[in-house]
């Protein structure tokens, strides 16, 4: 196995950073009491979900992006904005109790989620024409 790139770790890091720190500024400004519906972290994770789908149709419409610009924003910055850990503490919080509660939060986050992908796909795609002379099929 080579050892992984400087730079590309050097840019992953500097992403984590930037998406870490926006993150806890969102879990701030939104805090929640126990037995709430954790707005923040469910805001953080469909709205990275809505920036990844965007990501990947603009990486898909731009085959010649620079090679950094996946490991910064997918890896990095998206990376360290969403978070699944906090997801599951917040869900064994919320089932103590608020099982109903936890059981739509979870389902909430994986549907939404799942939605805003393919929303963000779709908007990429419609947003950013395709460069690289692949036709796409309607």
């Amino acid at each position: 196995m080579a050892a992984p790139d400087p730079r590309t770790v050097a840019v992953v890091a500097a992403g984590g950073v930037v998406g870490s720190l926006g993150r806890y500024a969102v879990g701030l400004a939104l805090p929640h009491a126990p037995g709430t519906f954790p707005w923040a972290t469910f805001l953080v994770n469909v709205s990275g979900s809505l920036a990844m789908g965007l990501l990947v149709a603009w990486l898909v419409t731009h085959p010649g992006a620079h090679r950094l610009a996946r490991p910064f924003v997918g890896v990095g910055v998206l990376g360290g904005w969403t978070t699944f850990s906090t997801l599951a503490v917040d869900t064994v919080r919320l089932g103590d109790g608020h099982e109903q509660l936890a059981l739509l939060y979870v389902a909430a986050t994986f549907v939404v989620g799942i939605l805003a992908v393919g929303l963000g796909s779709l908007i990429g795609r419609r947003t950013w024409p395709d460069i690289s002379g692949a036709q796409e099929d309607s």
